[in-house]
Parts: C-alpha cells; structure tokens; sequence
C-alpha cells in the first residue's frame, strides 16, 4: 500500500549555475536520489486519451539535453527528436496511457492522480524523490515535492512532459486516421472552433469524454444519453439534467479549454 511521506523539501543550497538541474543536482547531493519527474498531457483535453509520464535523467547528463524544455513550447519536430534522446538516454521511464472511459468514471483529477501513482511504480528503479509539476500528489513511495512550472524549471519533469505529450499525440494522429470528421490531427482533443463545429454536427464519438460539459451538450442535441461509465462534472450533469446549455462549454472539472 503507498504511503505518504513527507512533502516539505530537504534544505539543500542549489547551484544556480546548474539551472534545470539545480534541484535534482541538491537532492542527489543530500542523498536522495534517484530524482524523478512525473507530469501529464491531455488533462483539459475533451476526447482521447490521459497520458502520465515519469523520468529519471540520469547525473551529469545535462549536456545531452541542451534543448530541452516544457514540452509545450519545443515545435512538433523538436519534441520528436528530444523523445528519442529522453527515450535512449535515461535512467529509468514510464508512460501511463489512461483511455477516456477511465477518465469518466473516475473524474479526471482523480485519473490525473492515480496516473502519477501508477507512473511512478511501474519504474525499475526505486526513487529517492519524486518531483510534480504544479500541485502536490499523495500516496507515492518516496517522499515527494510539488513544483511550480516544474516542465520549465526542473530537467527531469520536462522530461516526462515530452514523454507524455509525444505519446499523447501520436495516439491522437492515429485516432484521427479512423475518425477525420474531427480533426484530431490538428488540436489533438481539446477544444477548438473546428472542434467544437464537429462535435455539433457529428456528436460526440466513442473516444469522448462525456464528464465534459461541452461533449454532454452535443450529445443531447443528437438525442444520445451518457453511457452509464460517466462520473459527471457540475457542468456536465446541468446539461444532462436540466437539458440546458453548460456555463462553459470547454468546461472540465478543471481548466478544460486549455492547451497543453
């Protein structure tokens, strides 16, 4: 059973010289490497689906990974060739692909969350520490640190984000092979203008996330019910209920129109 362990950061100086490194090089300095990163593509998404990734660098490696950053801001072709390199060269990996009944049923913070946990067992190598991005996660076998902007700041949480996104859109790419009436290709699940015309003239599809305010209005207007899998947001169930139009209609149970 994971056990939660301490949050509060060791006090270690940091080398500012050292920059996305600086606070893997000081916990492993204190001796509690292995450090990994954990971060997810697809949280605000609509359809397809969650991908959780994990990722030790290994040290004094840095060099190797001159360009790496926040996966959301490396253009499609750089992601690519940095995931071969993260791939290739680090110390331990895994990805966690959650598909979107799972993300229905369970509500997708919650998925978001057992994503983490499950991305950082499935490793081979035991962790020292664990590093999120942005917000504090429970129930981890190492003790554990949230990070704000952790793609940006920390080398080994971009890592993961390049890890979880490339496999996040290649899954998207190969989603938009077998349904193109979408446009998958181009914003991967999450809400755009194109999307969201093709969810009013087609409704939603087998890969959509009903939890999702926007996705449960088009389905109602097709005259399609929930499937019984769904854990439904505020939003959504207003829409279900009350057979009215959501407050927003990229509305997830957090931050569901942005892009990442």
């Amino acid at each position: 059973m994971p056990v939660t362990m301490s949050l509060r950061p060791p006090r270690v100086p940091i080398r500012r010289d050292a920059g996305t490194w600086a606070l893997q090089g000081a916990l492993e300095r204190r001796g509690l490497g292995p450090v990994v990163g954990v971060d997810e593509a697809g949280r605000g998404a609509c359809a397809g689906p969650l991908v959780v990734a994990s990722c030790m660098l290994k040290p004094g490696d840095a060099a190797k990974f001159e360009d790496l950053t926040d996966s959301k801001l490396m253009t499609p072709a750089a992601r690519d060739r940095m995931y071969d390199i993260v791939r290739k060269r680090a110390l331990d990996y895994a990805v966690v692909v959650i598909p979107p009944d799972e993300v229905d049923s369970r509500g997708v913070g919650y998925a978001n969350l057992e994503g983490m946990r499950r991305a950082v067992a499935w490793l081979k190598v035991q962790p020292g520490y664990v590093l999120t991005d942005g917000f504090r996660v429970s129930g981890f076998t190492a003790p554990s640190m949230a990070v704000i902007k952790g793609d940006l700041a920390v080398a080994c949480i971009a890592a993961a984000s390049v890890l979880a996104k490339v496999t996040r859109d290649r899954i998207m790419g190969e989603l938009h092979e077998e349904l193109p009436v979408y446009g998958f290709d181009e914003h991967k699940g999450y809400i755009t203008g194109r999307h969201h015309a093709a969810l009013g003239e087609h409704g939603p599809s087998a890969v959509h996330r009903w939890s999702y305010s926007n996705v449960a209005s088009a389905g109602l207007k097709h005259g399609l019910r929930p499937p019984r899998r769904v854990a439904l947001s505020v939003a959504a169930a207003d829409v279900v209920h009350n057979g009215g139009s959501p407050r927003q209609e990229a509305e997830s149970e957090r931050g569901g129109a942005r892009v990442g």
